[in-house]
């Protein structure tokens, strides 16, 4: 069920049988030469979609602009700052307990966002307001990712450009791919960086960058031409598989389960 796609009387069953609802984030950012700007959250939104029509869950409109400072250098790249971020996720989140809602599952599948979804999920526990989870799609199949590709990277990666292989072929510049992956880095490069590099990656223990201009000329890792549409397929069943798992279990969990415990 869509929430944007119902009139408000034929919600009204959804909200006296169920607590649940998926929220989809992501970002509108440089995805390198071969890929969209809103990789992110057709990501998110093709997995929370997919979801909600295999179990009847509340899907909601997606967030399409996250936490990018890190990606400003690169045209068309949005974001909003943190706080914002944050106190805008919590604030519609509130609104959608009003309505009876009591646990949400964001699906997450830009990196910056991650940490301000965990603390929003934080404040919602804390006072007892909802119980609501940040979940990331390559985290919940890590063994996949790693079987299908050599030299992945965290962003604009083989993996990302095969999920939007799956669902956007025609969003795919497959005519880019190896420039992509001859004018970009390698995670390794990054990784093993020496502190005088023109790249800067881990440095005597710490992680010496803020941007991604700072370790990729266009703005991606890893190598793309090790991407499919096929591999796009497998990864998008097998994460979509573990959405399912996981809002079915957060859904089963009795309302006591999901409150902080008491002071011993």
């Amino acid at each position: 069920m869509y929430l944007a796609d119902e009139a408000w009387p034929d919600l009204e069953s959804y909200f006296e049988s169920e607590s649940l609802a998926i929220v989809p984030l992501g970002s509108t950012e440089q995805h390198g030469p071969h890929l969209p700007e809103g990789t992110d959250h057709l990501i998110a939104e093709g997995l929370a979609r997919a979801a909600a029509d295999r179990t009847g869950y509340l899907c909601t409109p997606t967030i399409n602009i996250g936490v990018s400072p890190h990606h400003k250098q690169f045209h068309g790249t949005m974001w909003v700052d943190a706080p914002q971020f944050r106190d805008y996720v919590e604030s519609f989140t509130r609104n959608l307990t009003y309505h009876g809602i009591d646990r949400v599952v964001y699906v997450n599948a830009h990196g910056g966002n991650i940490e301000h979804l965990q603390e929003v999920g934080r404040r919602l526990y804390d006072d007892e307001t909802a119980f609501a989870v940040e979940w990331m799609w390559d985290e919940s199949i890590p063994d996949l990712v790693d079987d299908l590709f050599e030299h992945n990277g965290p962003h604009g990666g083989p993996k990302e450009t095969a999920m939007i292989q799956h669902l956007h072929p025609d969003l795919v510049h497959d005519d880019r791919l190896e420039e992509a992956r001859d004018t970009g880095v390698l995670m390794e490069e990054v990784e093993n960086a020496e502190p005088d590099g023109r790249r800067r990656g881990m440095v005597h223990g710490a992680r010496a960058f803020y941007d991604a201009a700072d370790n990729t000329d266009n703005g991606v890792l890893g190598d793309q031409t090790d991407a499919t549409a096929e591999k796009g397929a497998e990864l998008f069943e097998a994460s979509c598989d573990q959405l399912v798992k996981l809002c079915d279990w957060l859904a089963a969990r009795e309302p006591e389960e999901l409150r902080p415990k008491p002071h011993v």
